[in-house]
């Protein structure tokens, strides 16, 4: 168990305090779980982020409502302070929602805060969500994986908290398998410079901003044209990246990457 130290003043308990973490899914408010819309509908506290939905508030008219931000290049709480608002709240109010993008679990730090509030002898909960890492492809069709192309994926963080390139990238950029990249869009031309190096320029690459949400963009391309594409496009964060075949079977991957002609003969 980790060692607190906190300035959080002492709190009457006028309900039993307890935490849930919730994923919002990728973007579409439609896209949360069931169990995820009961635990909005019993919650005095919701503290959520930017990539949810703000939609999703619908579900909590009775719920204090909190944004703790944490989008890049925007003011945001620290993981500190959104940790001891946590604690605050469940001790004060009872019932507090944590509301993250995606799966809590999946680069949301949803552990740390698991853990911070686990001091405290707080219940803790965690109700999963369906991650951008397989949701957004998946609603464009292109597949994790697929029998004799790709038998695993990867999803790998695009920064690490220094702010530079993940190093599992070069080990990933050999690999057969499907690499899904989140918050990478600022090291893009990293990337795909690690890829060319390793000589897979003509490898497909499939970009989705705010994916399954109205405003959604995509792009399609090769690692060799891709950087072209994105800026032709005005493609940024918050985007999905998908390296891979499986790229090919994607919805409108033929739109922009026509395949070669097929001479078919039947008789």
């Amino acid at each position: 168990m980790i060692s607190v130290h906190t300035t959080l003043p002492p709190f009457h308990i006028n309900n039993t305090p307890k935490l849930t973490l919730v994923g919002a899914g990728p973007g579409d408010p439609d896209l949360i779980t069931v169990k995820g819309v009961k635990a909005l509908e019993s919650a005095a506290v919701i503290l959520y982020d930017a990539l949810a939905n703000p939609a999703l508030m619908g579900y909590a008219s009775g719920a204090i409502k909190i944004y703790v931000g944490k989008r890049r290049g925007k003011h945001s709480f620290t993981q500190i302070e959104i940790n001891q608002m946590i604690v605050k709240y469940a001790l004060s109010q009872g019932h507090v929602v944590r509301l993250k993008g995606g799966d809590p679990f999946v680069f949301g730090r949803g552990f740390e805060e698991i853990e911070f509030v686990r001091n405290f002898n707080i219940e803790t909960e965690v109700i999963p969500g369906i991650s951008s890492a397989t949701g957004v492809p998946g609603t464009m069709q292109i597949p994790a994986t697929v029998r004799n192309i790709s038998r695993s994926f990867w999803v790998i963080t695009g920064v690490t908290s220094q702010n530079k390139l993940s190093h599992d990238i070069q080990y990933a950029a050999r690999s057969s398998a499907t690499i899904i990249i989140l918050m990478g869009m600022k090291k893009l031309l990293e990337i795909t410079n690690i890829y060319k190096s390793c000589g897979r320029e003509n490898l497909p690459i499939a970009i989705i901003q705010n994916g399954t949400r109205n405003d959604q963009k995509q792009c399609y391309g090769t690692i060799a044209n891709i950087l072209s594409k994105v800026e032709k496009q005005s493609i940024t964060n918050p985007a999905v990246i998908v390296i891979g075949e499986v790229v090919r079977k994607g919805r409108h991957f033929a739109d922009e990457i026509p395949l070669p002609e097929l001479n078919l003969q039947f008789n």
